[in-house]
């Protein structure tokens, strides 16, 4: 294996009870982290291994994106500033029914991939349909991706009801069933959009293969009051009387919460997921994350998909969730830097059962690593590098980015994605998509 060492500023390795190291090298042996040690150390130790300056940069933990919808980039502003339901029904769904196709998604998924790197994002959890072309995508490109068996209960252009969603995701995890860069979670898309016997095999499916489940919850009020005039009660407890919250569920969205649900989250151990700018966007409201957290709840971020967002910038998402949740408690000190950082990383890698590999930067570990540069008028001076990163750094400021070991963004320059060859792909797609119209 070649030793590379990347000589960094400062290195913030977010491992629990771990601080900030000043002056010090993170040494990669292949895929792994093998050293953490001062600059001086590592040089004595390993002498001939290729060196990596970034004295000027902080290394994190390649950040994880929680829940998105990759493929959706190629809808990008079609239609904002509406609410959620006329959303999806007069904008999304049609759209979807007439053009998702396998290339289709996978090239979304390439242009996700290349603005998730482009922005420090090593992991995107996804949820879309046609399985195979985002475990492709995610190969092609070099990022992890946990790919979603995704269900709905109502015929789309990928398949004809559940038993056929179920039979097309069960093939492609089949077909792509060791490739390290993959995880694979079984993913019904919502209680308003799946019945309880669907709920229920797709439980037996992740119990049976050991998957993490991925699904929206409590998204808005009108789910939950709708949930009630149909079920006779609220989502979550349909879903916990389905037996669907533990461990193994990512709860996305999770706005209206009340006492009794947030404490069942805590003492279930179920992962929410806070998509912050999405639910503002989208009017449906803001997850209670201090509750949440004085619960013990594991909360964790994602973007939501470009069609709603508009953004897959988790720099973006990290400091909204810590300044949302300071001004809606009228709390300073609720949410901190540190908090909202292990949100993107360490939370959000044992949520996906990743947290003995990912999450931190710890000898022994995955190196997905990434580099933001603190060089800029706009980053200085540097008082606390863990503030820096939430309150004044941007995705603009990630200059490098590995994962496993291999850079895949060196100086802001994509190295596994031919860029242009990308855009003008999806270029023509959308010019078809807006002819049509």
């Amino acid at each position: 294996m070649s030793i590379t060492l990347l000589n960094a500023g400062w290195i913030i390795p977010m491992a629990a009870g771990t601080g900030t190291l000043a002056q010090h090298t993170l040494v990669m042996d292949g895929e792994r982290i093998a050293a953490l040690l001062p600059w001086d150390q590592a040089a004595a130790l390993y002498p001939d291994a290729d060196r990596v300056e970034l004295r000027e940069h902080v290394l994190i933990p390649g950040l994880i994106n929680a829940h998105t919808h990759s493929a959706m980039s190629l809808l990008r502003g079609v239609a904002d500033d509406v609410p959620l339901m006329d959303w999806l029904q007069n904008h999304i769904w049609p759209l979807e029914k007439k053009w998702v196709s396998e290339d289709w998604v996978y090239q979304g998924s390439m242009l996700s991939a290349a603005e998730a790197l482009r922005g420090g994002v090593t992991y995107l959890n996804d949820m879309y349909f046609f399985p195979t072309a985002m475990a492709r995508a995610a190969v092609d490109s070099g990022i992890r991706s946990g790919v979603s068996i995704n269900v709905i209960d109502f015929p789309t252009g990928y398949a004809s009801g559940p038993d056929d969603y179920i039979a097309k995701g069960l093939a492609a995890y089949e077909q792509f069933k060791g490739e390290k860069l993959l995880d694979w979670t079984s993913a019904p898309h919502a209680p308003y959009t799946v019945s309880d016997e669907t709920f229920v095999k797709l439980r037996k499916l992740a119990e049976a293969h050991d998957l993490q489940m991925h699904c929206h919850i409590h998204e808005t009020q009108f789910e939950v009051d709708e949930s009630v005039k149909q079920h006779g009660m609220r989502p979550l407890a349909r879903l916990h009387k389905l037996g669907l919250m533990n461990e193994r569920m990512i709860a996305v969205h999770m706005v209206h919460l009340n006492e009794e649900e947030i404490a069942l989250m805590a003492r279930e151990k179920v992962h929410l997921v806070h998509n912050p700018n999405s639910n503002l966007k989208l009017a449906s409201g803001i997850q209670p994350l201090t509750a949440l957290e004085a619960a013990g709840v594991n909360t964790i971020l994602g973007t939501d998909g470009a069609a709603s967002n508009n953004r897959q910038d988790m720099f973006g998402e990290i400091r909204a969730a810590a300044l949302l949740a300071k001004g809606v408690t009228q709390n300073a000190t609720t949410v901190s830097a540190r908090t909202a950082l292990e949100m993107a990383t360490i939370r959000a890698a044992k949520a996906m059962g990743r947290g003995d590999e990912l999450g931190s930067l710890e000898v022994g570990k995955q190196a997905d690593v990434v580099a933001v540069s603190l060089a800029a008028l706009e980053c200085r001076p540097v008082y606390n590098p863990e503030a820096q990163l939430v309150y004044v750094a941007g995705r603009e400021h990630v200059s490098d980015v590995w994962v496993a070991g291999r850079q895949l963004l060196k100086h802001r320059e994509l190295t596994s994605i031919d860029q242009g060859a990308l855009l003008a792909r999806c270029e023509d797609i959308v010019a078809a998509m807006k002819a049509s119209v």
